[in-house]
């Protein structure tokens, strides 16, 4: 069962090269008891090593050397699932809208609201924290899959397919009791009790059942 996320479980990244509106914006969210980091600029923020926990990072859309959309491509690319919100002092409709479709959370234009700012955190935090449930969910399922041996894959298939044992035996060509005994230990080391159970698993990883016909 998962442990109920806590405020100080949560870490908010502040990049912006404004140091007075850096610190304005890490005691507001100091102030509902998430951790905060600060950085001057993209350069640093990359310089820290990769964070493992749930959070978010608000980024300034005009910096030099980088821009706050550069570094959101830059994390993207590079396999960083923290979810972001721009903040901006120029109201540029197509760069919020190309945010967007990149997957930002929201694209705020500054002076932000301090409520709707922390409305906007809570929510990144939340998607993130989610995100990060369904990774590790994948993981373990993933590693369920690879005790599987080659023939009880194929059993297994055929088993979210909705065939019988008997159809499973016709198609592998092999006997009743060995298609028994194969989709025991699958769901065995898969640790469920139904076929369902094994369904909604497999989903989860991307394999959906098949036309038994196939």
């Amino acid at each position: 069962m998962e442990r109920e996320l806590q405020p100080a479980d949560v870490r908010v990244f502040i990049v912006d090269d404004d140091r007075s509106l850096r610190e304005s914006l890490a005691r507001l969210i100091r102030s509902v008891g998430w951790d905060v980091e600060t950085f001057a600029g993209a350069r640093d923020f990359l310089e820290r090593p990769a964070y493992p926990g749930v959070g978010c990072a608000l980024l300034d859309v005009r910096m030099p050397e980088m821009t706050g959309p550069q570094l959101h491509d830059w994390m993207s690319t590079h396999g960083v699932s923290l979810p972001i919100i721009f903040l901006t002092g120029h109201g540029d409709v197509a760069g919020g809208v190309q945010a967007m479709k990149r997957g930002a959370v929201d694209y705020l234009l500054k002076p932000v609201d301090s409520d709707t700012l922390l409305a906007t955190i809570r929510a990144a935090i939340q998607r993130h924290a989610a995100d990060q449930v369904r990774h590790r969910q994948q993981l373990d399922i993933a590693a369920r899959l690879s005790r599987l041996s080659r023939r009880e894959r194929e059993v297994m298939d055929h088993v979210i397919a909705g065939e019988l044992n008997k159809q499973i035996a016709d198609r592998l060509n092999i006997s009743l009791k060995t298609v028994k005994a194969h989709r025991a230990r699958v769901m065995e080391k898969m640790e469920i009790h139904s076929v369902a159970m094994l369904v909604s698993l497999c989903e989860k990883v991307g394999i959906r059942s098949r036309d038994p016909g196939v």
